[in-house]
């Protein structure tokens, strides 16, 4: 799909020629996963998959939306005074939470437009379809109506929309790496104050390779509402015997002369979150020493973690990962994401990837029964007008 597709697209659904160009990219995360939600750092990059809007402005107060990815649902239209959740609109309903939240922090949309969108980020795969046309739609409000929004706003009011409006529990990392991404940079990024600094990606003769299980992963209806209960529950018992405002700000000692106040399974995630947050820590200074091998070991660790204490990956994300571990010229990979599904990263020599993807994707064929699908990720910018 390229921009003169979607162009004529919208000009044969709507019956005139777009106005307005946009982009705003998916995110991968390095390391760090399932601690944002718990005040720890993560370690995101925007990738140049994304997500891409056309629009004309209306004189009226209506959305009409239509999107190249969902075909069959047609145009979803609605008013921007009529912002009641409706799971008819489907994906539309992303929109209506942005509109909604705008218009709680006194925004002024002093009309509708008409948006075709279009996603080349695999929908559920884990690298943040949903945050990605959150930002995108901050973007296009932000732009045509001069609006006075800075990335960190953005990406919380992308959080408030799936935390109160499409009922996610989710953390402000996905928001964040998007509406702040830079090209060739990744994002150290403390959750719990949203300081943030950016640290170059130099791969040298390496690629990152995203795996994609290709099995759906709603996080909605995922576990991952129950892993955040489960941290929320072993904090409030570590807060009676140290002065804690998070998990991250536990140490492994805490926990380990506490562990009695636990369950088995919180004495796991509480680990899992501890030892995460120091990985990504260890990576920074790895990176910054230009020591990959190191860095690629912690991938592996995270994995491990993922797995074992936080048990989020299952069969297809493990099968990957483990085919990739086997694979000649890997350093590291990790499932990247929520888990339940969705995708999982690999550095690997350039040289090497076609190996590596024959390599992995025979073994997961062979495990699964079904194909893995595999993109080459480029590290690239934030959202911006076309």
């Amino acid at each position: 799909m390229n921009l003169e597709t979607m162009q004529s697209a919208f000009k044969q659904v709507f019956g005139y020629d777009h106005e307005a160009s946009y982009f705003a990219p998916g995110r991968i995360n390095l390391i760090g996963e399932h601690i944002d939600y718990n005040g720890g750092l993560v370690f995101p990059a925007s990738i140049t998959l994304g997500t891409y809007a056309l629009i004309r402005k209306r004189t009226d107060s209506i959305i009409n939306a239509y999107s190249l990815n969902f075909e069959s649902l047609g145009t979803i239209s609605f008013d921007l005074d009529e912002l009641t959740y409706d799971k008819k609109h489907d994906w539309v309903n992303y929109i209506k939470g942005v509109v909604k939240h705008l218009k709680a922090e006194g925004k002024i949309l002093p009309h509708g437009l008409d948006i075709v969108v279009f996603g080349n980020i695999p929908n559920g795969s884990g690298l943040s379809s949903s945050a990605s046309l959150e930002m995108l739609i901050v973007l296009i409000f932000k732009d045509i109506f001069n609006l006075d929004i800075t990335p960190i706003q953005a990406a919380l009011l992308g959080q408030k929309v799936e935390n109160h409006y499409i009922g996610v529990n989710s953390g402000i990392m996905d928001q964040c790496a998007i509406a702040l991404g830079q090209q060739d940079q990744a994002l150290l990024l403390n959750c719990n104050t949203l300081e943030y600094a950016y640290f170059p990606i130099v791969l040298n003769n390496h690629r990152i390779v995203i795996m994609n299980t290709n099995k759906r992963r709603e996080l909605a209806d995922s576990k991952y509402n129950e892993r955040r209960g489960e941290c929320e529950s072993a904090l409030a018992k570590l807060q009676t015997v140290a002065p804690l405002n998070n998990l991250c700000e536990a140490s492994l000692e805490l926990l380990e002369t506490h562990a009695s106040l636990l369950t088995p399974t919180q004495y796991k995630r509480v680990r899992h979150v501890i030892t995460e947050n120091q990985r990504v820590k260890d990576s920074t200074t790895y990176l910054e020493q230009g020591d990959l091998q190191n860095f690629g070991l912690l991938l592996n660790a995270s994995h491990t973690s993922l797995r074992d204490d936080y048990e989020v990956t299952g069969i297809e994300l493990d099968t990957l990962v483990e085919a990739a571990w086997e694979a000649p010229g890997v350093i590291g990979a990790r499932m990247t994401g929520a888990g339940f599904g969705g995708c999982s990263l690999a550095i690997v020599e350039e040289n090497q990837v076609d190996t590596f993807i024959k390599h992995v994707s025979a073994k997961y064929l062979d495990t699964i029964g079904y194909e893995a699908s595999f993109y080459i990720a480029s590290i690239g910018n934030g959202p911006i007008k076309l």
